[in-house]
């Protein structure tokens, strides 16, 4: 997308860690649940994920505190997002 011109920004936050209402937003750009985006070979997901069962609410509040849970890359552009894990997601962004 760079090499064609196409503004995009990579959510960083592990650098930047969000809220659970800021991740809720996104997750929805992207049209996904929360659980989508788990990392569960994560030994937090073991400690506070697994076996549980958590609402949305209560896993984004999870998933706000440890961020490691998070898959990525996020790609976000304007309004929508995508879960980058397979670079040919890029292509739902629309760069048109």
């Amino acid at each position: 997308m760079t090499e064609k011109g196409v503004e995009f920004e990579s959510v960083n936050y592990i650098a930047a860690p969000m809220s659970a209402a800021g991740l809720k937003r996104l997750f929805q750009q992207a049209r996904l649940k929360p659980e989508e985006f788990l990392r569960t070979k994560e030994d937090s997901y073991r400690q506070y994920v697994a076996g549980r069962d958590l609402t949305d609410n209560e896993l984004l509040a999870v998933m706000a505190k440890h961020p490691e849970l998070i898959q990525r890359p996020i790609v976000l552009r304007g309004k929508k997002a995508v879960l980058a894990r397979d670079i040919e997601r890029l292509a739902e962004l629309d760069i048109r």
